[in-house]
């Protein structure tokens, strides 16, 4: 672009810069209307926004991980499930009452919406010798519990059953377990994992009332997938109004004033509004991660209402301060301004903190846009969410706010004079001691990057939720007590269709399923191999010593046979065998362990099967324990481009915005510094980085970069319309918006400590670490930008001597 057309650019803006305050006021009632309007139509989308209770949206279509284990379930069905645990206050699973209650709950599980296969210990199916024959039924009969005998012969019986130990019952025979499969026709998933998680919930209650003693827990799937509505639910409810609260008080602490907190509080509302509104007319889905959306969009639409009000003060005050005596004088409390002062003040903020106001927007938006490179959608929904937001707070920051602030009274406090004053000797602080502050914090950041590296990025999906949220309780008290909820899901093919009765390939399968016994991570091993050789026992008299696998491949298809013919309906082996019979599924249940630790024992389970079984054709592991082991890898990765393009455009932004190549570069050194400290300090404290901190770096990017946007524009107007030195520049910077920077921080701050109350880990992470990052980001700009600017932009040839006030 010529200098001939920057010109009259440049113009233009600065026109608009000195009439849009104007105009505010003069068409303040049409501003007003239009923009409830506009707010109210906005708004109307929420009608259309929706809750997602499926694990899956958490995946990328294209994520291998969910398209392995959609081709799994497309070969052996559903593994969406209800797990419940039955637990005796005596701990004796095979107690009369617990037998009775078990049984009663199995039967009952049939009537739970969706169900199409209920297992658990009491109908089991039990093969015993009878002649040449096998008798196939239920482990527990509803009609012999009375006898100790009969009992003592179930314990014993599934206590040294491998398919039930572990499983369907505590291998100390403590607690069983009632394992319900549901097929969702996926139609309205929330809906219909409600029912089914509400249907759940009451059959628990009552085995409790009808069975005295015995106690319930209620997991699975898709009581997890409800989780996450249950926590989104509860953050909206909680967290909206609890943030909104502190956020009043707050302002009406530091700006010292109730019309402005009330005229910033209403923008900020309905910032809100229309973020959630436009997001349901753009139909995006609300989930445990988008849910604060509205939290964040209350916190960071404050920061652009705030400079504009604290201006309007600054310019008020400065007024004030030359206007006769008199005024004010007959009471204590301070006195309103006359209109005409006030129209001046508003004018005059608009015109300085219009440009400001806006590049601190569009790079906040630009950094939570990038959340789009996110492999987590829920993710990319928040950042969009909140993109929304922040819009809309710009539009309504620089017309409805000015049209409100010229009605409503204004009163300018002794106590601002003071706070500026404070503000003024920390300039003077600065500039004095700004080499050592310039190599203290050097030292700092030099500290701080060296523990970096003692992040891990590790999850544990189970404890996404806190132990307020009843399924994490009832999930660590079934995983401590009974068995695994992580499963590692592994389809073993055969060489050819009906391989699966091969020797060689049976007994390969058998080593891996043994191998993995082995592994002390492991709870429990669901394999085909234990069927063959109870069948081949079976067959053989019961006779211990034939509890192998059978001889030869006749004999093994032929034992498939019968026992198939001889299940009952509902309870078959289409869940462990494929139709042509040419590849069988094993389930491993695990501790509950890391992402890392998953991650690893999968690849130590492939490596084992490459090495050492050569009759197995093609082996793929799968199901939603390795999808959520994998992503938080995957998205760390997608947001590396996503911080690298953020970090590009608000780059050209700073520059274009300063007109300096020197300047706007080096004012990215503050803002990249304090996403340094932050994972060095979390590094030392806590160690571990999960999905959604990897997320951190973009979005705080753009919310950091806004106090600095402010603080140059200040020094630059003071440099380029007062021809002030450097070291003046950055006095007149904390003057006129020192004040309004530790307002804004301290209410991000505040914003974002609420979100780490959040009950869902992902949230509270997230909250924690980004508050930490802008109080950094405060520290950076007051204590490292002004010593870094009067460094690179010094001019000794600069004879102003403004010191220590100004106006701009």
């Amino acid at each position: 672009m010529s200098r001939s057309t920057r010109i009259p650019i440049m113009q233009a803006v600065r026109g608009l810069e000195s009439r849009l305050g104007g105009w505010a006021i003069e068409l303040r009632w049409p501003i007003i209307a239009a923009a409830l309007v506009l707010a109210g139509i906005a708004a109307s989308g929420t009608a259309f926004l929706e809750f997602s209770a499926d694990d899956r949206i958490y995946f990328s279509r294209d994520n291998p991980q969910l398209l392995a284990s959609e081709a799994m379930e497309d070969t052996y069905g559903e593994t969406s499930n209800v797990f419940f645990a039955v637990v005796p206050e005596d701990r004796d699973a095979t107690s009369a009452v617990a037998l009775e209650a078990a049984l009663w709950l199995t039967e009952r599980s049939w009537q739970i919406p969706y169900a199409t296969r209920v297992d658990s210990l009491t109908n089991f199916q039990h093969m015993t010798s009878v002649g040449d024959d096998i008798l196939v039924r239920e482990l527990v009969d509803g009609a012999a519990l009375g006898g100790a005998g009969e009992r003592s012969r179930i314990r014993a019986t599934a206590l040294a059953e491998p398919r039930l130990a572990g499983s369907l019952i505590a291998r100390d025979g403590g607690v069983s377990g009632v394992n319900v499969t549901v097929a969702l026709p996926g139609k309205d998933r929330m809906r219909e994992g409600a029912r089914v998680t509400e249907h759940s919930y009451g059959l628990a209650d009552r085995v409790r009332q009808r069975f005295p003693g015995i106690d319930v827990r209620v997991t699975g799937l898709v009581v997890f997938n409800q989780a996450f509505v249950e926590v989104s639910l509860r953050d909206l409810k909680i967290l909206v109004p609890a943030t909104f609260a502190a956020m009043t008080l707050m302002l009406v602490f530091l700006t010292g004033g109730l019309s402005g907190t009330f005229a910033i509080m209403l923008i900020v509302a309905l910032s809100v509004m229309i973020a959630v509104g436009l997001g349901g007319w753009v139909g995006l889905p609300m989930t445990a991660p988008s849910a604060i959306s509205p939290v964040v969009v209350l916190t960071v639409a404050i920061a652009s209402c705030v400079h504009i009000f604290s201006s309007l003060v600054h310019h008020m005050r400065g007024g004030a301060s030359r206007a006769p005596a008199v005024r004010g004088m007959g009471g204590s409390s301070p006195p309103p301004v006359d209109a005409e002062l006030k129209r001046d003040a508003i004018v005059e903020s608009m015109r300085v903190n219009l440009q400001p106001v806006f590049l601190a927007c569009l790079t906040t938006a630009m950094g939570f846009l990038s959340m789009n490179f996110s492999e987590v959608p829920p993710l990319r929904h928040l950042g969009t969410f909140v993109a929304f937001g922040v819009g809309a707070a710009f539009a309504l920051s620089v017309t409805l706010l000015p049209a409100l602030l010229s009605l409503l009274p204004v009163r300018v406090s002794a106590t601002a004079d003071r706070r500026d004053a404070a503000m003024a000797a920390l300039g003077e602080f600065v500039i004095r001691r700004r080499r050592t502050l310039g190599w203290g914090f050097g030292l700092i950041v030099i500290a701080l990057l060296a523990s970096i590296p003692r992040n891990e990025l590790n999850d544990v999906f189970l404890h996404y939720f806190d132990e307020s949220i009843e399924f994490r309780r009832d999930a660590d008290f079934t995983v401590e007590n009974l068995t695994g909820l992580y499963t590692m899901e592994y389809a073993l093919a055969a060489d050819e269709p009906g391989g699966i009765t091969d020797p060689a390939y049976l007994s390969d399968v058998a080593a891996f399923a043994e191998w993995y016994r082995a592994q002390p991570e492991t709870i429990h091993v669901n394999v085909i191999t234990d069927t063959f050789r109870r069948l081949n026992m079976s067959m053989h008299g019961d006779d211990l010593a034939e509890y192998r696998l059978p001889a030869n491949e006749e004999l093994a298809s032929q034992y498939l046979l019968l026992y198939e013919l001889s299940l009952p309906f509902g309870l078959d082996l289409n869940n462990r065998i494929d139709v042509d019979k040419s590849a069988t599924r094993m389930t491993v249940a695990t501790e509950t362990l890391s992402s890392n630790q998953v991650i690893a024992l999968d690849r130590r389970a492939l490596r084992w099967l490459a090495a050492n079984a050569p009759n197995i054709a093609r082996a793929e592991s799968a199901g939603g324990t390795l999808m959520f082991a994998y992503f938080g890898r995957r998205n760390i990765v997608a947001m590396l481009l996503g911080t690298t393009i953020a970090l590009i455009g608000i780059s050209l932004v700073l520059v274009l915005a300063l007109r300096s190549l020197k300047l706007g570069l080096a004012s990215l050194i503050p803002n990249l510094v304090p996403g340094a400290l932050g994972f060095g300090i979390w590094g030392l404290t806590v160690g571990e980085v999960g999905v959604s901190l990897s997320m951190v770096t973009a979005m705080t990017l753009g919310i950091v970069v806004d106090d600095t946007v402010h603080f140059l524009s200040k020094y630059r107007r003071a440099r380029r319309e007062l021809g002030c030195a450097s070291a003046d520049a950055v006095r007149i910077a904390f003057r006129t918006v020192g004040r309004a920077l530790l307002t804004t921080s301290l209410v991000l701050v505040a914003g974002f400590v609420v979100v780490s109350l959040s009950s869902f880990e992902l949230n509270a992470g997230m909250g924690k670490l980004t508050a930490l990052v802008i109080a950094l980001a405060l520290f950076a700009d007051f204590f490292l930008l002004p010593p870094l600017l009067m460094k690179i932009d010094a001019d000794p040839g600069t004879n102003a001597q403004v010191r220590r006030t100004g106006r701009t």
